[in-house]
């Protein structure tokens, strides 16, 4: 140990041995660059340093000479006093106030800025600075929702949950941060070691790992092969070419999952379940990991929303071959290894692929990067291109049959897919293969629940060389298909090394019946990761306690006090008081509910869940006119949500208000089309007080968007009909013969229908 001592300052000295004295604690950069000085400069001032820091000089880039910026007539003035940096813009009420930015956050492509309030919540503002060049349109004031009016109460307002620093941003911009939200008092006390994200937020607690090298220096002990540290990065792997290859592949396996685990803690789009991020396990064991889920994926698995990379990389071919975040990415700078097509050429034969004769495109042109073809960016936050990490092969022919991006209209923006599609055919003699992620149709029919949906995705389930997170996908899409033929694959999601798929399994069991259920399930309350643990336990709470011996109801018990726990933690958002709300009602325990309820109304009064699924049980348990007063108290905070108005017209049925109850079930469409049961219920109710006319035009409307709903199917081949339109009946009834094949009464009305046709 005395070796290091002339070179280390005494101030840092005092921390290393207090460092060393208390196992598994943080110890700051400064420790950390005593001895990783060249790792510790190439930090500095990359991205991770510049997540988050004190609002100063030096740090703000943003205009503070007395800038105003308009948006939707709101004029918002940036300027400094006494060293600080100030905001005048619109409050929580509507007035113009004067704001303290307290901190930067973010730098590059644009920085914004956390306003602190006095109960410890933290706020991101929605008008941020443009940090590119201004020759890239940059150095101005922009709102990150330019074609938007965001009223105060609205749900994207700045002062709102959507925007709150402690628990959306925070954990992922600073080390070791500890949210400390109290529920009682509802205030924050957030704490962290390191405002920005230093080493440990990557590499984990460092006090063992400096005890166990200076033990190590000072020949007290051998040095482990962990360092003492969490999770120990190996760092890019031996890629090689051999003859005949025209890609390099992996000299020396290595254990890769750790280091894109610890990456997608922050790269990944997915809720945090527990203030006790373990380095070195799975996201998922403290995380709920985003699936390529509607809204969010697109059903090739392109991004769609803001799901950020983890989710994307983990369906490339480059993950399923061993490639990590570091093999292209330079861990501490942030830089890119090589610029350009070099980057990829490491590892594939540039005279293979960085040729004109496979790309079709000037070489040096835009076109002629590996990128811009394998890895399309898609733009959020107004200025922020982000590339999609799937890596995948470009597929115009799927644009077309199913309307998803490709990178060739991406760039040809006056083109059309077909006129892509077409192009790759000349190019290569056929349409592109479906690549490593050959799921789109899969994903696509099962979302419109079309005909042969279930059997795709138990194909896709058991396909051993699909990627995980694709396969994990498919089994939480299966309830509607559920039968005996899905229940192999379900047993076999169950029994996967990988969590993502054993939680798919688990939410493919909702539905069945609760005795298998309990078979199938319970003995996941013991499984090593959480989000697994959690879904069990969510999806076995309601099972009758009769069916339960002693033993089984303490595992329960034990279950849902861990799922209580994990809810708690996050109970400065209302959906979490609302997910314990729906817990307490499965119990049985409706007062527990109702409490949970008005806390949630607390947290987040425009919340329409909150009403919607009070409302619900509020009529289960005979108290249907509360259900009205809830229904309406909703509306009046979130009045542009449909399923609110779907919900109080439903009520308003109940309460023999006819005239009433139709106005509010079309408001409920019209607000939210993409719901195929809003228009289905509402074409109903016009159908059954004597209007077939509209509920035909409103059935027809509802399988524009979702051509096999079942239930509008039916209700629209029976309505024409009984309008003596037989053919036109007919299409519909054997549109819904497709996906009930066998059922009798569908059969039926397909024979009678063409009888009546032929007649």
């Amino acid at each position: 140990m005395s070796r290091l001592t002339p070179t280390v300052p005494w101030l840092v000295w005092l921390m290393l041995m207090s460092a060393v004295s208390s196992a598994a604690e943080y110890v700051g950069t400064p420790v950390c660059g005593t001895c990783h000085s060249e790792a510790e400069r190439s930090w500095r001032g990359s991205h991770h340093d510049l997540a988050m820091l004190p609002a100063s000089e030096k740090t703000v880039l943003g205009d503070f000479d007395d800038a105003v910026f308009e948006h939707n007539g709101v004029h918002s003035r940036f300027y400094r006093r006494d060293g600080h940096f100030f905001v005048e813009t619109e409050g929580a009420d509507g007035r113009l106030q004067e704001f303290r930015a307290e901190y930067t956050f973010g730098a590059d492509p644009l920085q914004q800025y956390l306003i602190g309030f006095p109960d410890g919540r933290y706020q991101a503002l929605t008008i941020a600075w443009d940090s590119r060049p201004a020759e890239a349109g940059g150095q101005r004031w922009f709102h990150l929702y330019p074609d938007e009016t965001i009223p105060p109460g609205d749900r994207l307002h700045w002062t709102a949950p959507a925007h709150n620093w402690n628990f959306t941003c925070a954990e992922c911009h600073s080390t070791d941060l500890r949210k400390n939200y109290d529920p009682v008092s509802d205030r924050y006390d957030t704490e962290w070691a390191e405002i920005n994200v230093a080493c440990e937020a990557c590499h984990g607690p460092g006090s063992e790992h400096v005890s166990l090298a200076q033990a190590a220096a000072a020949g007290d002990s051998d040095y482990p092969a962990d360092h003492g540290l969490g999770v120990n990065f190996q760092g890019p792997g031996d890629w090689r070419f051999a003859a005949g290859l025209n890609s390099a592949f992996l000299a020396s396996p290595r254990g890769a999952g750790a280091e894109v685990e610890a990456c997608g803690r922050c790269h990944a789009r997915r809720a945090q379940l527990t203030g006790e991020y373990v380095h070195g396990q799975p996201l998922s064991d403290t995380h709920r990991v985003q699936l390529l889920n509607e809204g969010m994926y697109f059903p090739d698995g392109q991004i769609q929303d803001e799901v950020y990379v983890y989710g994307s990389f983990k369906q490339s071919l480059m993950y399923a071959k061993g490639v990590t975040c570091t093999d292209c990415h330079e861990p501490h700078a942030l830089q890119l290894r090589a610029q350009g097509n070099a980057l990829c050429t490491r590892c594939h034969q540039a005279e293979q692929f960085d040729t004109q004769a496979h790309h079709f495109h000037p070489p040096d042109s835009d076109g002629a990067q590996c990128v811009s073809c394998h890895m399309p960016s898609r733009t959020y936050m107004v200025v922020d291109p982000r590339r999609d990490h799937s890596m995948r092969i470009p597929r115009p022919d799927l644009s077309v049959e199913l309307a998803v991006p490709n990178a060739c209209t991406g760039c040809h923006e006056d083109e059309t897919d077909a006129w892509a599609a077409q192009q790759v055919r000349d190019w290569y003699g056929h349409d592109a293969g479906p690549g490593h992620q050959a799921y789109a149709h899969t994903f696509e029919t099962a979302r419109q629940g079309a005909p042969g949906a279930g059997q795709a995705l138990i194909e896709l389930i058991m396909d051993g060389d699909a990627p995980a997170i694709a396969r994990a996908t498919a089994l939480q899409a299966l309830p509607p298909y559920m039968g005996p033929a899905a229940l192999p694959a379900v047993q076999a999601g169950l029994a996967s090394g990988d969590p993502l798929i054993r939680r798919g399994a688990v939410e493919a069991l909702a539905s069945i019946g609760s005795r298998p259920r309990w078979q199938l399930l319970s003995p996941l309350f013991q499984d090593p990761d959480l989000s697994v643990r959690l879904a069990a336990a969510a999806i076995l709470a309601d099972t009758p306690w009769d069916q339960l011996n002693p033993q089984q109801r303490a595992e329960l018990e034990s279950a849902l006090a861990e799922y209580e726990s994990s809810e708690h933690f996050n109970a400065d958002r209302v959906e979490h008081w609302v997910n314990l709300a729906g817990l307490y009602a499965r119990l049985g325990d409706t007062e527990r509910a109702e409490q949970a309820y008005r806390q949630a109304g607390r947290r987040d009064d425009a919340y329409p869940p909150l009403y919607v699924n009070w409302a619900d049980m509020l009529r289960a348990s005979g108290r249907d006119d509360e259900a009205g007063t809830v229904l309406k108290a909703g509306l009046e905070q979130a009045p542009e949500d449909g399923a609110l108005h779907h919900a109080y017209g439903l009520w308003l049925i109940r309460a023999q208000r006819t005239d009433e109850a139709l106005s509010q079930l079309k408001q409920g469409f019209e607000l939210a089309p993409s719901d195929p049961r809003l228009g289905y219920v509402y074409g109903v109710a016009l159908n059954s007080t004597g209007d077939p006319e509209d509920a035909i035009e409103v059935w027809q409307a509802v399988l524009a968007q979702r051509t096999y709903d079942r239930d509008t199917l039916y209700a629209l081949a029976l309505a024409l009909r009984d309008q003596g339109r037989a053919g036109e009946a007919l299409q519909y009834a054997e549109r819904l013969a497709l996906l009930l094949p066998g059922e009798a009464a569908v059969s039926e009305l397909v024979d009678q229908l063409n009888q009546a046709k032929g007649g």
